[in-house]
């Protein structure tokens, strides 16, 4: 486990070391959440969506055109039930 003793600033910031954000991929400009629980801050890296597509193995194949065609089609749903509820 990796372990490192950092001090909090005067606007309770902290620095995290590169050690620990190599260690778990975070980098200038990423994401994360932070959450407590009882007296310990835990901090979460958020996958980009993005990302995490290109990674993950692909279970489907969709040509640009179903792609649109699906868009267009949720796209017509949902302005059909905006101008309902107006």
């Amino acid at each position: 486990m990796l372990e490192v003793r950092v001090r909090v600033s005067k606007k309770n910031t902290i620095y995290i070391p590169k050690a620990i954000s190599e260690a778990v991929g975070i980098s200038e400009g990423d994401y994360v959440i932070l959450r407590v629980d009882g007296n310990r801050i835990i901090i979460e890296r958020v996958e980009d969506p993005f990302e995490y597509a290109l990674k993950v193995k692909k279970f489907a194949e969709v040509t640009f055109e179903e792609f649109e065609r699906e868009s267009e089609e949720v796209q017509d749903e949902y302005w059909s039930e905006a101008s309902d509820t107006s």
